[in-house]
């Protein structure tokens, strides 16, 4: 096996930090979602809905981070629990408006306020100058990329 330079090194464990806390982080803060019987990626969609409203199918898979495949797939599970609607009347049919149902901005109403107290109660371990720190940091690394 090839010698690994210390930048190297120091890169692989800062990565691996990385992923478990995401991994970890995320799936404490998605616990509560399990009741609401909704995965990570349809809150995800419910949540970009409720606060940027209607989008395109394209659009909002940007937003939400999925691929257009799995975002369909997302919008099709939403739909037949009739959380979400899809319009297609506008005058290019390959555009796909997306948009919440009373039932669908009914049930992120109710979800929101406890998604934002998990959260809350996740990063609490950190304390609001290292949240902003680490917000700093994410969003560097994020434009690198």
């Amino acid at each position: 096996m090839s010698r690994l330079k210390e930048s190297q090194k120091q890169a692989l464990a800062v990565y691996v930090k990385l992923m478990r806390a995401t991994n970890t982080t995320t799936a404490h803060i998605h616990r509560h979602l399990h009741h609401a019987g909704l995965t990570h990626s349809q809150f995800a969609v419910l949540e970009a809905l409720r606060h940027l409203g209607s989008l395109c199918q394209g659009e909002l898979s940007q937003k939400v981070l999925k691929s257009n495949a799995n975002l369909t797939a997302v919008v099709d599970a939403l739909e037949a629990r009739k959380l979400v609607n899809r319009d297609r009347s506008g005058s290019d049919r390959r555009k796909v408006k997306v948009e919440l149902t009373d039932a669908g901005r009914s049930l992120i109403e109710d979800l929101f306020p406890r998604h934002a107290e998990v959260v809350d109660a996740e990063f609490s371990v950190l304390t609001a100058k290292e949240q902003d720190e680490l917000g700093r940091l994410l969003k560097k690394l994020g434009r690198r990329a």
